[in-house]
């Protein structure tokens, strides 16, 4: 996988969460959540946010937890076509990338966190998570 978000500032520390054994899960992965309490990679516009995985998941190697960060500082990836500026809120928008808050994002669980720099396609920005 590419574009894992990078940790800058520890807000809280990770918590486990549930997850399929069989699922590789790269260390920076941004998570969608579904259904009991399970996160996996988010790969599309507007994945529930879940979190950022804190550590490495490697397949079928009998672990069906990972720990997620749900607060921190992270840098992330600005999705092609978005554009962020500071103070706006962030959205998941594909694999490990993230873009401008649509109306009623916040209301369905969408919000990845507020962006702290403003940014282009392509470009890494800071993201307050879970704000």
């Amino acid at each position: 996988m590419a574009n894992e978000a990078t940790l800058m500032i520890e807000l809280e520390v990770p918590i486990p969460m549930t997850c399929a054994d069989a699922t590789g899960i790269e260390k920076g992965t941004v998570l969608k959540l579904s259904d009991p309490y399970t996160v996996a990679a988010a790969t599309a516009d507007n994945d529930v946010f879940a979190g950022i995985a804190g550590e490495e998941k490697i397949a079928d190697d009998g672990k069906t937890t990972i720990a997620v960060y749900l607060r921190g500082v992270f840098k992330l990836i600005i999705t092609a076509g978005n554009t962020t500026t500071v103070g706006q809120d962030v959205v998941i928008k594909g694999t490990n990338t993230v873009g401008g808050y649509t109306t009623l994002d916040d209301e369905k669980g969408y919000v990845v966190g507020k962006a702290l720099e403003t940014g282009a396609a392509g470009e890494s920005v800071l993201v307050l998570v879970g704000a």
